[in-house]
């Protein structure tokens, strides 16, 4: 197993990788203590040979890794490659192109939503895969035999795997179907981690305008300590503790040390100071500048996001792509209340496989039921 710890040994590789069409890619990172990603180790394979690099090893330069990542001249192959991307897009600021994801890749070709590397190695390069070193600490030094096998042959089936699923995409001519997913994953944008945008994820848990403007603040607050720090959000404050001190908005240090949620000596800390000041400057925003509160989508229109439920599933099991390559729960949900909806489902090949379906059922010009035992659509006038 080639396991590399030199700068010499890195340019080397890459040099040979670059002569060849494509490159399969992984790494093992770590991220339990931490914000951003650690990396560890990095795999790469071309139709030719497999290496591991040792990124913790003393004085190694992974320059050539990244000059091959931005070599548009080699196509970079990943599995499930989001968080393989922001580590490339957080060490070096760029991102690989061009780009193939396996997983997006077996969502078009009909292997269900969000199959797994052993899935597919299983399926196409009938194989096992060995998971016995996954949970293992990739930081510690030395690394095991077993641990380089084990990660080389992340990338070893993953060129069986690719070449499969080109050549399927090819055949059914969807290889653009992929374009959407690829444009998503190489935008900066979805590795930007903005403190300002924090407050998303917990977005649903705000339904007064005052509550939206602490949760942004005291989010906001959060995130960038977070990164300061390079430790985990819930290390600086968990979720539910964020969250109930934004919709108590205490003022006072007494006032947050007596929240239930708030963590012993919270209140004489700086951060403490920090929690009361963001309050705050939430107290002041005018409340004609916030982002508008979402409301219930679903209200009313349950029934029609069930009709469009088994629509999505009757089009996928005809067309054999996952449901989710398609359209989300959230996507119909907005179909239903809006026929010009910005969701993806009714833009492109999406609207031409399924979108004007959702909208001609919508309108009562298509309808549903059941022949022979299988659902099937109807146009209206058969109907």
């Amino acid at each position: 197993m080639s396991l590399l710890s030199t700068t010499d040994e890195v340019a080397a590789l890459c040099e040979r990788l670059a002569a060849h069409p494509f490159v399969t890619v992984d790494t093992e990172f770590l991220r339990e203590t931490t914000f951003w990603p650690k990396v560890c180790v990095i795999q790469l394979a071309s139709p030719e040979e497999a290496a591991a690099i040792d990124a913790l090893a003393e004085g190694v330069d992974l320059t050539p890794f990244f000059e091959l990542m931005a070599n548009e001249a080699v196509v970079k192959v990943f599995h499930a490659a989001r968080q393989d991307l922001e580590i490339v897009w957080r060490l070096a600021g760029l991102i690989p192109k061009p780009l193939f994801d396996t997983q997006v890749a077996a969502m078009v070709c009909g292997f269900g939503d969000q199959a797994s590397y052993g899935e597919l190695a299983k399926a196409i390069a009938r194989v096992n895969v060995d998971k016995s070193s996954r949970f293992t600490d990739w930081s510690r030094r030395p690394l095991s035999e077993a641990q380089v096998r084990y990660a080389i042959a992340d990338v070893t089936h993953l060129r069986d795997i690719y070449l499969h699923l080109r050549s399927q995409l090819e055949r059914s001519a969807r290889l653009d179907w992929l374009a959407d997913e690829m444009e998503a994953l190489t935008s900066p944008a979805t590795y930007e981690q903005h403190p300002d945008d924090a407050w998303e994820r917990l977005r649903h848990r705000a339904r007064k305008p005052r509550d939206l403007a602490t949760l942004i603040e005291l989010a906001a607050w959060r995130e960038a300590e977070a990164q300061a720090r390079d430790v985990p959000r819930a290390r600086v404050l968990k979720d539910d503790a964020l969250v109930e001190i934004a919709l108590a908005a205490p003022r006072t240090e007494e006032a947050l040390s007596n929240l239930r949620a708030t963590p012993r000596g919270l209140e004489r800390s700086r951060s403490g100071a920090e929690i009361l000041a963001a309050i705050e400057r939430a107290m002041a925003r005018d409340p004609a500048s916030l982002p508008a509160i979402e409301r219930d989508r679903r209200s009313g229109n349950g029934a029609t996001v069930e009709l469009l439920k088994v629509l999505l599933r009757l089009v996928c099991e005809e067309i054999g792509v996952a449901a989710k390559m398609i359209a989300t729960v959230d996507d119909l949900e907005a179909i239903a209340a809006n026929d010009n909806a910005d969701v993806m489902a009714l833009k492109g090949w999406r609207r031409a496989v399924f979108g004007d379906k959702a909208l001609e059922l919508k309108r009562g010009r298509l309808a549903l039921a059941v022949e022979n035992g299988k659902v099937v659509t109807l146009d209206w006038q058969d109907a």
